[in-house]
């Protein structure tokens, strides 16, 4: 099973807070995924800290290509509108299609994928 780990999870990872042994554990066991999207959130805090080494290693992840539907985006953010569910920004919407175009779980800690899961295909990797 492929787990697509959001930018929150991995500046915990990086933190040494939140889950870091069980992203460790679905790093050995060669499940973690991730997207363009999430690189570009973290990496550019990588490479002001010099953390070179980090960079290279994250770009060998495993990616899941990102084929964006416009109509889905759009359907999405009425569904979050709709379900009064708030501060969901088009970044998200973003990973949690890639998530769902891929059959993949999605592993977060930001609470408005939870909600989000409630009303549109989304599967989250539970904690």
């Amino acid at each position: 099973m492929n787990v697509l780990v959001d930018s929150s999870v991995w500046i915990d990872y990086f933190r040494d807070a939140g889950h870091a042994d069980l992203l460790t554990l679905l790093i050995e066991e060669d499940a973690v995924v991730v997207n363009d999207l999430i690189l570009a959130e973290i990496l550019p805090l990588l490479f002001v800290k010099k953390e070179t080494e980090l960079v290279m290693l994250l770009r060998e992840v495993r990616r899941q290509p990102m084929n964006i539907d416009w109509e889905e985006i759009t359907r999405l953010q009425v569904l979050c509108l709709k379900k009064d569910i708030n501060g969901v920004g088009i970044p998200d919407i973003l990973i949690a299609q890639n998530a769902i175009q891929g059959n993949m779980r999605l592993l977060s800690n930001d609470r408005h994928f939870r909600l989000l899961s409630k009303y549109a295909p989304l599967k989250l990797y539970e904690l």
